[in-house]
């Protein structure tokens, strides 16, 4: 079998196998960022924490309901879009007339006490979350061993993104979403609920964050800091692809995942920096991101 520049296949396969799979979950986190911030303009820093909670409900939902996975992946998500549209309604929607900066102080207090109260509960230390059955095991492709879990992971985020960036540029409530940010007051006007549309924007925009929190547990130890670990890189991500956009957050999560699994064959010290680099690049030369709109 060929070597790339010294690198046998089976590693250089796997680190991008590896880097697909963050790359999914950047674009899925970073997804519903775009979308809070790009209808509410609401900079979301409960996100990581929100991810967290889904895959701890999901813990919750089989250990102590006996849920298994398949229906915890519908639940959860609800669930916790449910707790975000609580947010909104109760501490969100009083800051809408504000600078960004209250929301992002709020999110982030938010996400302290969620991070806090988990950590009292649970501890510090992970708990395994088991594959569904259905998905054990791995195929055999020859040049590497492809888990059948991770496939899934990545199918399904993929088909999240895919139907969440059509529902939003092309659908009639898409553009009724897309118009509501520009001129609420006119949208009114034509008779739709703008608050009620907010509020399902801001619960969705969580319930993809819990749906992402599912898809990890069994992947990642489910624990109090997954969330925090994590949060850092989706914002860069999100600005790398441009505040708001949306397949701007989808791409820039799956290339960046991919550009990271590069980093860790060939200069495995610059893999935790290297999102961040590019970051720093692209702000010099394009502020408003990659696929953003100069204002």
């Amino acid at each position: 079998m060929f070597e790339l520049l010294g690198v046998a296949p089976q590693v250089l396969f796997g680190q991008l196998l590896l880097g697909l799979i963050n790359g999914s979950f950047y674009a899925l986190l970073s997804l519903g960022l775009a979308v809070i911030f790009g209808m509410l303009n609401v900079i979301n820093f409960a996100h990581g924490a929100q991810y967290m909670v889904g895959a701890f409900v999901a813990w919750m939902l089989l250990q102590w309901a006996g849920v298994g996975y398949w229906l915890a992946l519908l639940l959860a998500p609800v669930l916790v879009g449910l707790f975000g549209v609580a947010l909104e309604k109760t501490m969100l929607s009083r800051l809408y007339k504000l600078d960004h900066l209250y929301g992002l102080l709020l999110t982030f207090g938010i996400a302290l006490m969620l991070e806090g109260a988990f950590r009292h509960q649970f501890g510090s230390s992970g708990m395994p979350y088991p594959i569904p059955d259905a998905l054990k095991g791995g195929q055999n492709l020859g040049f590497m061993f492809l888990p059948n879990y991770r496939a899934w992971v990545v199918v399904a985020s993929l088909v999240v993104c895919a139907g969440t960036w059509y529902a939003i540029e092309r659908t009639q409530l898409g553009a009724y979403l897309r118009a509501a940010t520009e001129n609420p007051v006119l949208v009114q006007a034509f008779g739709i609920n703008v608050p009620v549309m907010i509020t399902a924007t801001y619960g969705f925009g969580v319930a993809l964050a819990g749906l992402a929190g599912v898809l990890a547990a069994p992947i990642y130890q489910v624990n109090p800091l997954m969330g925090s670990n994590l949060i850092i890189i989706v914002f860069a991500v999100v600005v790398i692809g441009g505040m708001g956009s949306i397949l701007g957050a989808i791409v820039t999560g799956l290339g960046l995942g991919l550009l990271e699994g590069l980093t860790k064959v060939f200069y495995p010290e610059a893999s935790n920096i290297v999102i961040f680099v590019v970051m720093a690049i692209v702000l010099l030369i394009k502020p408003a991101g990659l696929f953003g709109r100069e204002r």
